[in-house]
C-alpha cells in the first residue's frame, strides 16, 4: 500500500482507507476491491472507492458508517476518506460494484482493480 503514498494528497487518503481496511479485517472482511483515480498515477486523486465482500463479515459489530450509502456518502468521506460499497448491485448499471468498478467509464473497456485481503494489512 506505501507505493501509492507519494503525495501529501494520497498519503492522507492512504491513512483513511487504513483505518477502513482495519475495521473491515476486525469484522472478518477477507476481500475488498479498491478503485477509482487513487490507483493510478494521478498525483491528486479525489478519493478512492472501494468495494467489501460480506462472506465471513460479523455485520452486527461493523461501523454503522459503512451501512450509510445515499450518495455523497458523507460521513463515510468524513471518516474514512473514501466510498466504502458493499458487493451489492450498482444502481444504473444493474451489476454487482465489483463489476462496475472493472467497466472504464469513458471508453466502457475493462480495467484493472486491486484486489485486498484486508486481514493482511498492518
Amino acid at each position: 500500500m506505501d507505493r501509492f503514498g507519494f503525495s501529501p494528497r494520497r498519503v492522507w487518503l492512504l491513512d483513511g482507507l487504513r483505518s477502513a481496511l482495519n475495521e473491515l479485517a476486525r469484522v472478518g472482511c477477507e476481500q475488498v476491491y479498491l478503485d477509482g483515480s487513487f490507483v493510478t498515477s494521478k498525483s491528486v486523486p479525489g478519493d478512492y472507492d472501494l468495494c467489501w465482500e460480506f462472506t465471513n463479515v460479523r455485520l452486527r459489530e461493523l461501523d454503522p458508517v459503512f451501512f450509510d450509502l445515499a450518495a455523497p456518502r458523507a460521513r463515510q468521506r468524513a471518516k474514512y476518506r473514501g466510498d466504502l460499497l458493499p458487493n451489492i448491485v450498482e444502481a444504473s448499471s444493474g451489476m454487482p460494484f465489483v463489476d462496475f468498478f472493472q467497466v472504464e467509464k469513458d471508453s466502457g473497456g475493462t480495467k484493472g482493480i486491486l484486489l485486498i485481503d484486508p486481514r493482511r494489512i498492518t
